[in-house]
């Protein structure tokens, strides 16, 4: 689904674990941050209308649909990441979530409770307005998962 933004490993095992860089909403075939719900997949777009996003009303989507469709995107790619090593989203044993601005986080966590409808890993989360790699990138996720071979 894409590389690195700079010259870094995805990810990198370390026995049992495989630590996640962090992750940002870059879709490497516009090689831009994903702002819509455009920008999304259909099914993406479908389960994100299940929690209450994707309304169609314009005022409503405007404000949410940058943090909304970044937050579906990033958890994605780490999905993918985890299953490429042969785990899942289930054994992420620590996120550590990055904001922008920390009122995204409320739309960043009814999301990740699409990928994780039970019980989230262990969390940290972190306001970081200025080190972000993009002036569009609101969330950046790393993560540490139990990925035995």
């Amino acid at each position: 689904m894409g590389q690195p933004m700079a010259n870094y490993a995805v990810a990198r095992r370390a026995g049992d674990f495989l630590f996640v860089s962090g992750v940002v909403a870059v879709d490497p075939s516009r090689q831009a941050v994903v702002q819509s719900y455009e920008d999304l997949p259909t099914h993406a777009r479908e389960q994100l209308r299940g929690i209450g996003y994707d309304t169609g009303q314009m005022t409503v989507d405007l404000y949410e649909a940058p943090a909304v469709a970044q937050s579906w995107f990033v958890l994605e790619r780490i999905r993918q990441i985890a299953h490429e090593n042969g785990a899942t989203m289930d054994d992420a044993v620590k996120l550590v979530q990055y904001f922008r601005d920390l009122r995204h986080y409320p739309f960043y966590n009814r999301v990740r409770g699409l990928f994780y409808p039970t019980q989230p890993p262990a969390s940290t989360v972190v306001e970081v307005a200025r080190f972000m790699p993009s002036d569009s990138a609101l969330i950046e996720v790393e993560a540490t998962i139990h990925a035995p071979r």
